[in-house]
């Protein structure tokens, strides 16, 4: 039963993400869409918070790409373009603005986490620790 929901779920959000989201926009997702897309096998889940905060925990299968690295736009560059990318840092302002500079690099689609992992964690959602 818990086998069909998600995947009426996925059905769902594929069909509303479809219809609502245009290539090179950003689509803000809830904490428990998120969940669902993560779901999905193409998909590329960046953190982009600093090392330090990942002390706090992180969500699985994530990459770190630190937005306040020296680096951050040349490693933001090493994801695919054609794949989609979710985005979170801790409350959800560094990764708008990331979002927005991956739109300018011509990534198709971005889904941005609403509060970011502070809403993920108080949401109750798993998420692992350092």
């Amino acid at each position: 039963m818990k086998k069909i929901a998600i995947v009426l779920n996925l059905m769902l959000l594929l069909v509303f993400s479809c219809s609502e989201q245009m290539e090179g926009e950003i689509k803000k997702v809830s904490p428990e869409e998120m969940q669902t897309l993560l779901q999905l096998d193409n998909v590329q889940l960046v953190d982009v918070r600093t090392a330090e905060e990942l002390k706090s925990g992180y969500i699985a299968l994530a990459q770190n790409i630190d937005f306040m690295s020296p680096t951050f736009d040349k490693d933001i560059q090493t994801l695919d373009k054609e794949k989609p990318v979710m985005l979170y840092c801790q409350k959800g302002g560094r990764s708008a603005k990331c979002a927005e500079k991956m739109i300018d690099l011509g990534f198709k689609k971005i889904y941005d986490l609403q509060g970011g992992f502070s809403k993920w964690e108080h949401d109750g959602l798993p998420y692992r620790k350092k």
